[in-house]
């Protein structure tokens, strides 16, 4: 059965301690007395697995999705401020807001 990086850092210690006692290499040697942190990087050692997550594909698709609607939340805020309608001007900054802090944090 073949595992990804991904669906072995979902397992908990006991089911990655059962899949290391089936394997003969030298990685997973005293697997019983390894934490997660330390049995997850023995059993990718093991299986040759790359362990380098690839985040940038991921956060490139939030950061396009975000941009997208900030731009349309901009065109919203220029026709609420023609319409003089400053309650709904409000609750689109706050959103922009909120939004720009997300885009931030990527």
């Amino acid at each position: 059965m073949s595992h990804s990086y991904e669906e072995l850092k979902k397992k908990t210690v006991a089911e990655l301690r059962e899949i290391a006692k089936g394997m003969d290499h030298e990685a997973v040697k005293g697997y019983s007395q390894l934490n997660k942190e330390h049995l997850l990087v023995a059993v990718c050692t093991a299986l040759g697995l790359d362990m380098h997550v690839h985040h940038h594909a991921k956060s490139a698709d939030k950061k396009s999705n975000f941009k997208k609607e900030l731009k349309s939340l901009k065109k919203e805020r220029d026709a609420a401020l023609t319409a003089k309608e400053s309650g709904k001007v409000k609750r689109i900054r706050s959103r922009m807001r909120r939004i720009k802090k997300r885009l931030g944090r990527i």
